[in-house]
C-alpha cells in the first residue's frame, strides 16, 4: 500500500511511504536535504511501524518542534492506520 503525506513544519514537502502490512517497504521524500533523507529512507526500510515510530518520533531540527525523521514517525504511522 503506498501513502502520501504532507509534511508540516519541515524542509520537506511530502513523503511517500509504500507499506506491506505494518513493515516500512519504500520511502520517498520531496524536498529537504536528500542526501541525509535517501539515508533515512534506507534506515527504515523493513523496519515495522512501532520501529520506526520509536526510533524517530520526537527528534527536532534546531529549534524547530518537529524534523524530517520525526514527520516521517508519523507518516508511517499514518499509513498504516489508513489501511485497516
Amino acid at each position: 500500500m503506498s501513502y502520501r503525506y504532507r509534511t508540516k513544519g519541515t524542509c520537506s514537502t511530502l513523503i511517500e511511504v509504500e507499506l506491506d502490512g505494518n513493515i516500512v517497504k519504500n520511502v520517498k521524500f520531496t524536498g529537504g536535504c536528500n542526501g541525509n533523507l535517501q539515508g533515512v529512507s534506507r534506515l527504515v526500510a523493513g523496519r515495522t511501524v512501532d520501529e520506526v515510530e520509536a526510533t524517530l518520533s520526537g527528534i527536532r531540527c534546531g529549534m524547530k518542534p518537529t524534523s524530517c525523521p520525526d514527520q516521517l514517525s508519523k507518516a508511517v504511522r499514518a499509513a498504516y492506520e489508513a489501511q485497516q
